[in-house]
């Protein structure tokens, strides 16, 4: 499903099982080319009404004041191709996201629970993030009863693993499990609290990457888009390009998905969900507060 941050598009993509806004859609057989959406603005999450499966709708949504319109249309061969120069907004609609989104969100979570749900959302969007991304390398083993064509992700090529402290410690701290080679590299950005510009106080990146990195930038919050753009910059400075990198978050907001959709043509970011407003002190909300004061106990 292909968004409109304002006047920037960008993708949300999910799989054919997931529910679908209820009013006025489109469904679609799955064997058909895939639907575009349009004019969505990131709007509070309407009623959603799950469908039969194996079917595919996508519906373009505008807010206007309390209530939503929905429109839905085919998407072309040349939108399809213009999409590979946007940024990709992912959502999995998987039950166990949701399930640690709403942990993350309820302010009666103790601060051990929220950065245990903190890593286990973060394992899972990894997960989705690693698919169809990771480098391969096939050959032939002998199986107790034969020999098998196989294929294994090439330790060769680590995946470099950047999380922006603190929050972000949390929420990759099983990434490794999920990957079978990486490499971990720390930033740690500050945001002043009345500017709410970031402050770089870390950077333990490396001069250059090695050419064709990939790398995943795990940032728990996109609110003002401040400290993941300032991340991304640096990133990029060492010679990586926009399609080989995505960024791991729990909660994105449009002004944060605006800035990256205008500045990363071609970047990835994978969000437990995406949240309709920021307030006057870069808070998301309904958000789930100070992610690194709630994982940490501070």
């Amino acid at each position: 499903m292909a968004c409109r941050v304002s006047n920037i598009n960008c993708l949300r993509a999910y799989p054919p099982s997931t529910p679908r806004f209820s009013p006025k859609c489109h469904h679609q057989n799955p064997n058909s080319p895939p639907l575009l959406l349009n004019n969505h603005s990131f709007p509070p999450p309407p009623t959603l009404k799950p469908h039969l499966p194996k079917q595919m709708m996508s519906c373009s949504v505008t807010l206007r004041r309390s209530f939503v319109t929905v429109k839905s249309h085919m998407a072309t061969a040349e939108e399809m191709s213009i999409s590979e120069d946007r940024m990709l907004v992912f959502v999995p609609p998987h039950p166990l996201i949701k399930h640690w989104v709403s942990v993350l969100r309820n302010e009666q979570t103790p601060s051990p629970i929220f950065r245990n749900a903190m890593a286990e959302l973060g394992r899972l969007l990894v997960y989705e993030a690693s698919r169809d991304w990771l480098p391969m390398v096939t050959g032939e083993i002998q199986s107790p009863m034969g020999v098998a064509s196989v294929e294994f992700i090439d330790p060769r090529e680590p995946v470099a693993i950047i999380p922006i402290l603190r929050a972000g410690l949390a929420l990759a701290e099983h990434a490794s499990s999920i990957l079978p080679a990486t490499k971990t590299y720390h930033l740690g950005i500050s945001r002043d609290e009345e500017t709410l510009q970031p402050t770089i106080y870390l950077n333990k990146l490396p001069d250059t990457f090695p050419e064709g990195s990939r790398v995943l930038v795990v940032d728990p919050m996109l609110a003002t888009g401040g400290t993941i753009v300032a991340s991304l910059e640096l990133i990029k400075e060492r010679g990586v390009e926009n399609q080989q990198i995505k960024v791991i978050s729990a909660v994105a907001a449009p002004p944060a998905l605006q800035k990256l959709s205008e500045k990363f043509p071609g970047l990835h970011v994978y969000t437990g969900i995406i949240d309709p407003t920021v307030n006057d002190k870069g808070f998301i909300v309904p958000g789930l507060g100070d992610a690194g004061d709630r994982s940490f106990g501070t």
